[in-house]
C-alpha cells in the first residue's frame, strides 16, 4: 500500500513539479489481476483501483490490514463506495452478489468481513474504482446504478461547464457514515468543472478523471485561491485534494470525473466560493 501523509499550505508554496505530482497524484491505479490501494493521511482515505483478470479477487489482497489499520479485516471500522468503470463484473459482499455495469456504483456499509471482485468477461475486464473512509456506525449496503443517480444539471455553454451532476452516494440517496460520492458528466464542448472554484475546510476531496481521450489531458488546479498549481492528468488518473486546496480542471477535451468526500460533514452546500478573478 503507498502511503501519503499530509503537508501543510505553507510547505506547497515551495513543491516543485516532481513533488506535487509525487504528494497528490494517483498515476497507475489498475493491474489485471491486483488491488492497487493508496493511502492518504488526509482524512486517512484510501483509493483503490481493482482489475479482476481471473480468480475472484478480494479486495485486501496484498495489503496487511492488520499493520496499515491495526484491525482483523478491511471494513471492520470503514465503509467504501465503487464504480465500474470497465467492463461487466460483479462484487460479493458477504454472499450477496451485485451485477455491475458500466458507470453503476456500490455503497458497501462498515463491517462487511468479505468482499470480492469478478468479471464477466476477461477479455472486456471490469475496473472497480473504490474509496474508502473511515466509519463509527453502519447502514445497509445499497447498489445504485447509473440511471437511477439524482441528476443535477448545471453550468452553461457560455462559460465551457455545461455538465451533470450524477449524486450516487449522497444524504439525498442514501445515509452513510460519512463518505458522499458521485460522478459529474461534462457535455462536449465544456471543459471545465467545479467553477467558480471554493474550498471546504471541513471536507477532503479526491477526483478520479475518466473518459479523457487517449491524445488529450486535463489541468487539474488545486492549492490555495491566491496560491493555485496545477497537474497535468491523462486518462484513468485520480489526485488528493487537501481541505484547504482549491479543486478545479479543465480538460482539452470534455471529460468525466468521479468525486469523492469525507470528513466532518456532508452538507453540499457548505463551502468556501472564491470569486474567479480573485484566484492567482
Amino acid at each position: 500500500m503507498d502511503i501519503r501523509y499530509s503537508c501543510s499550505p505553507r510547505d506547497f508554496q515551495r513543491y516543485n513539479t516532481e513533488e506535487t505530482r509525487a504528494e497528490f497524484l494517483i498515476e497507475n491505479l489498475f493491474t489485471p489481476g491486483e488491488v492497487v490501494a493508496v493511502y492518504s493521511h488526509v482524512d486517512r482515505m484510501v483509493a483503490l483501483g481493482i482489475m479482476p483478470a481471473g480468480e475472484p479477487l478480494p479486495i485486501d489482497k496484498g495489503i496487511d490490514v492488520w499493520k496499515n489499520f491495526g484491525t482483523d479485516y478491511f471494513l471492520e471500522r470503514r465503509e467504501c463506495g465503487l464504480f465500474n468503470v470497465g467492463g461487466a463484473g460483479k462484487v460479493n459482499v458477504d454472499g450477496q452478489v451485485y451485477p455491475l455495469d458500466y458507470k453503476d456504483c456500490l455503497y458497501i456499509t462498515r463491517g462487511a468481513r468479505s468482499v470480492t471482485f469478478e468479471s464477466d468477461d476477461l477479455a472486456k475486464p471490469a475496473k472497480f474504482y473504490l474509496v474508502s473512509a473511515p466509519a463509527h456506525t453502519r447502514y445497509e449496503n445499497k447498489l445504485i446504478r447509473i440511471a437511477d443517480a439524482a441528476k443535477k444539471p448545471c453550468g452553461s455553454a457560455e462559460t465551457s461547464n455545461q455538465r451533470v451532476i450524477n449524486q450516487f452516494i449522497h444524504p439525498d440517496v442514501l445515509k452513510t457514515c460519512q463518505l458522499s460520492m458521485g460522478m459529474t458528466v461534462l457535455a462536449p464542448g465544456s471543459v471545465w468543472n467545479t467553477m467558480p472554484a471554493h474550498t471546504h475546510e471541513r471536507r477532503m476531496e479526491i477526483y478520479f478523471y475518466f473518459e479523457v481521450p487517449d491524445d488529450q489531458v486535463v489541468f487539474h488546479f488545486m492549492g490555495q485561491g491566491d496560491q493555485t498549481r496545477h497537474i497535468v492528468m491523462t486518462n484513468e488518473q485520480a489526485v488528493i485534494s487537501p481541505s484547504w486546496s482549491i479543486h478545479a480542471g479543465a480538460g482539452t477535451s470534455n471529460y468525466t470525473f468521479i468525486w469523492a468526500m469525507g470528513g466532518e460533514n456532508q452538507a453540499f452546500d457548505d463551502m468556501d466560493n472564491i470569486a474567479t478573478p480573485d484566484l492567482k
